[in-house]
C-alpha cells in the first residue's frame, strides 16, 4: 500500500516537474538577484550582531564604571 502511495506520488512530482524553460536571464536581473541576496544575508547578520552587541557594551560599561 504504502509503496503505492510512493509511486505515485513520484510519478505526479516528475509529471508536475517543467521541461526546459527557454528563459533569458539578462546581467542585470542576474546582478540584481545577487544584490538582494546580500543585502537579505547581510541584514540577518546585522541583526544578530546587534542583539549579541548589546549586553556585551552594557557588560564593559559596568565593569568600566566600577575599575574608576
Amino acid at each position: 500500500m504504502f509503496v503505492k502511495f510512493l509511486r505515485a506520488l513520484s510519478i505526479a512530482l516528475a509529471l508536475s516537474a517543467p521541461l526546459a524553460a527557454q528563459a533569458y536571464t539578462g546581467p542585470g536581473l542576474g546582478l540584481g538577484a545577487i544584490g538582494v541576496a546580500f543585502g537579505l544575508i547581510g541584514s540577518i547578520l546585522l541583526a544578530i550582531v546587534s542583539v549579541v552587541w548589546y549586553p556585551i557594551k552594557r557588560l564593559v560599561r559596568r565593569i568600566r564604571g566600577r575599575a574608576r
